[in-house]
């Protein structure tokens, strides 16, 4: 094997430390590129006008695929398609109700953001995210959202860094 003449390949472990570092790095480098495109994706995003469908609301009525995790009469939770970490789940409500970012909340909201941070707290249990993970909200453009249908993330599976953004 070409690596065990080199210092990094270590014959008793099996392991080729350079490969190692290589991803060691990826988990660096690789979000970063992701969150530019997620950026770029949500400063093009147009919020949605009354009851326009958004990309959640078809998946909610299964015309789009989608890997659900979670289901219940009210929300709907299933893996972002480009996550930012090992575990990227997307919490929503079923029922838009005008409620298409945080800003727009309303009291007659109170209860399905409640739902929704519950909801977030039971899929991270069911994925195992034992030591930790990351709610995030994203509202409006600076805020970089995307879909203009609230969803919560839950993110984990890795060590998360701050300042976030």
């Amino acid at each position: 094997m070409e690596g065990q003449n080199c210092n990094c390949f270590n014959r008793k472990e099996g392991r080729d430390y350079r490969l190692e570092e290589v991803y060691r790095k990826s988990l660096v480098i690789l979000p970063t590129l992701m969150a530019q495109s997620e950026k770029e994706a949500a400063l093009a995003a147009i919020p949605v006008d009354g009851d326009a469908p958004t990309i959640f609301d078809k998946i909610v009525n299964k015309e789009i695929p989608s890997t659900i995790v979670y289901e219940d009469d009210k929300v709907l939770a299933f893996r972002d398609i480009s996550p930012q970490g090992p575990t990227h789940i997307l919490v929503i409500p079923k029922v838009r109700d005008g409620l298409t970012g945080l800003s727009k909340a309303e009291e007659r909201h109170v209860e399905i953001l409640g739902r929704l941070l519950y909801v977030a707290k039971l899929v991270a249990k069911q994925e195992k995210l034992d030591d930790g993970y990351r709610v995030v909200i994203n509202d409006g453009k600076n805020g970089c959202q995307s879909v203009y249908h609230i969803h919560v993330h839950v993110i984990g599976g890795r060590q998360m860094n701050w300042p976030p953004g």
